[in-house]
């Protein structure tokens, strides 16, 4: 039975482009959740787009000499470019400074506040002494007063996973220009976190054994000391506040972490909006059996399984004191909150500053989109940190998608043309062949289950075994020795043609682009699996922006159909490029340069 599944994925911060290992966190994960879910027969809304407000943005448009708009329309469409190039398949990836998001953003504040979850409160905020300009608290950098931790952030410490405010910093320091900021009384909103602690330990409790373990212990573990947290900023760069005596005031704006969050929901309107039905996105926001799944790095944890699912209840009316739905209805909470752990490169942390990164971008000017895909699922930092390195990503490469997969398509595709060219029939089939087709088959069941429970690396390990099979079943068979035997050479071939049919569909959410030109060697017609484009929009107020959409209802079903005979074949390209083992040299100098310091 079909089922909609919500594919929620993290918001890329637009100061800037992203790195790979900002998309081995929420990028790579979430597409091939997304292509698999849509494969076995499920209606998909992937959606996202760019996180563009908040005191950074403003940081680095100074830095630059633009404006905050300039700034965020410029890294926008840089973004949308490289996420489109890297394959993911999003319905909709927009950004939070249009109209929609602004109306949809001010919609949950008022229902919070309705409900009597969002109160005003004096605090102290941190801003520069040399500018005046507030900063943000993820701008801030100390020592934690919980657990020592001396690299700890203003809003949270990542040695122990505690909430943190900026005052209680030890030695807290400014991490524009390393000065101690100046704390100053002023007037905020805050989100009552304490009055959902019973609901959210209800909800999570609910999550034991289907929850990555790490994700649901440390959600837990915060539950104990939640603390109200501001959800407005001293800045003019954001959603307004929608109260009177607030929405006009220059001076203050929704915290950008705020508004972010709720860009899931913001971006499922604007999706519906645009296909025709403004409805629509309530078939995965309150069909009660719709699942919606979260895809980010595991340094936003907290926002989504505890900040989030906190507004919802509140906006729902279900917390500790109570309340009714806003105008938009019951939302659904989150089904899963999939987090993947950091990727460092070359055993250093990823730093634009110093040039220890690499762009997608870069990347994808050198590199094939799906060797990247395929290393993220393969060795990626899918439940641990992990280390990415030149050496094994031009080892799998030539070892793995070059050698193993990409041999058999050669070489089976190969034959068949040159000896038959058609897809062979096959004859009477021996216990081998029967082994390997029942072997490649039994596949989509086993391979299915990890997809749907976002085990990427024993999925495509599991995938990538079948391949491996396939090519020790030629060299055992060797047809290129059965001159005198074609019936035997079709029957051989036409197996392993099938098996190849088989492993491109297996792969197709973690090899998109690869997976369509096998099928078009295999002889297929039409589009297989169908892949991103950037279109151009209009804003309600008259601006136009890029988004990704795409059109992916495909021929790619998740299962084994039968390979026909008689489809003619061409003699095959070659699927992958074989890298130099150079590269590491040339990528290692390049990260050890003088202008890397």
């Amino acid at each position: 039975m079909s089922q909609h599944i919500l594919t929620a994925v993290a918001w890329p911060y637009a100061n800037g482009p992203r790195h790979i290992g900002h998309v081995s966190g929420f990028g790579v994960p979430s597409d091939v959740f997304s292509r698999y879910q849509r494969m076995a027969g499920n209606k998909v809304l992937m959606v996202s787009g760019t996180d563009e407000h908040g005191t950074p943005i403003q940081v680095q448009a100074d830095k630059e000499g633009v404006t905050a708009r300039e700034l965020a329309d410029r890294y926008n469409r840089v973004i949308a470019e490289d996420l489109t190039a890297l394959g993911l398949s999003y319905d909709l990836f927009t950004r939070t400074t249009t109209s929609n998001h602004y109306a949809v953003a001010q919609e949950i504040f008022k229902g919070l506040f309705d409900n009597g979850y969002v109160f005003p409160k004096t605090t102290l905020g941190a801003v520069s002494p040399s500018t005046g300009r507030t900063l943000p608290d993820r701008y801030i950098e100390g020592t934690c007063p919980i657990c020592g931790y001396d690299g700890a952030r203003g809003d949270q410490c990542d040695n122990c996973g505690n909430q943190l405010d900026p005052v209680d910093l030890i030695n807290p320091r400014s991490k524009v220009n390393g000065e101690t900021p100046k704390f100053i009384e002023t007037e905020h909103f805050m989100l009552d976190l304490p009055a959902f602690t019973e609901a959210l330990g209800t909800w999570l409790q609910s999550k034991q054994g289907e929850w990555r373990p790490n994700v649901l212990k440390f959600s837990l573990n915060l539950l104990g000391d939640l603390q109200p947290r501001a959800i407005s900023r001293d800045l003019d760069w954001g959603v307004p506040i929608p109260l009177d005596g607030w929405r006009d005031r220059g001076d203050k704006r929704l915290y950008v972490w705020f508004d972010a969050v709720i860009g899931y929901l913001s971006a499922s309107i604007e999706w519906a909006r645009r296909s025709g039905d403004p409805d629509a996105w309530r078939q995965w926001w309150q069909n009660p059996d719709a699942r919606g799944y979260y895809f980010m790095g595991k340094d936003n944890i907290v926002f989504h399984s505890e900040i989030w699912p906190a507004m919802l209840l509140g906006y729902n009316g279900e917390g500790a004191r109570g309340g009714t739905p806003g105008s938009l209805g019951k939302l659904a909470l989150p089904s899963e909150v999939v987090s993947s752990e950091f990727l460092t490169m070359e055993g250093r942390k990823f730093s634009s500053s110093r040039q220890v990164v690499i762009y997608v971008r870069d990347f994808l000017q050198r590199y094939d989109a799906d060797a990247l895909r395929y290393y993220i699922a393969v060795a990626g930092p899918e439940n641990q940190d992990t280390d990415f390195t030149w050496s094994e990503f031009v080892n799998r490469n030539n070892g793995e998608l070059v050698a193993a997969w990409g041999n058999l398509v050669n070489r089976s595709i190969s034959m068949a043309a040159k000896n038959f060219g058609a897809v062979p029939e096959a004859g009477e089939l021996t216990d081998a062949d029967r082994t390997l087709l029942e072997r490649s088959r039994a596949a989509f069941p086993a391979v299915g289950a990890e997809l749907g429970r976002s085990r990427f690396k024993n999925a495509v390990t599991e995938a990538f075994d079948v391949v491996r099979d396939a090519n020790r079943y030629l060299a055992e068979q060797e047809p290129w020795k059965l001159k005198d035997d074609p019936e035997r050479v079709k029957s051989i071939l036409h197996v392993a043609l099938q098996v190849v049919d088989d492993a491109k569909t297996l792969l197709t959410p973690f090899l998109p682009g690869s997976s369509n030109k096998v099928h078009a060697m295999l002889g297929g017609e039409g589009v297989w699996s169908g892949m991103p484009q950037i279109r151009e929009v209009d804003d309600e107020d008259g601006r136009h922006y890029p988004v990704i959409g795409g059109e992916y209802d495909g021929a790619a079903t998740w299962e084994s159909r039968p390979l026909r005979a008689g489809v003619p074949l061409a003699p095959p390209t070659p699927l992958f490029a074989k890298l130099d083992p150079k590269v590491v040299e040339e990528e290692l100098a390049r990260l050890d340069s003088p202008s890397a310091e």
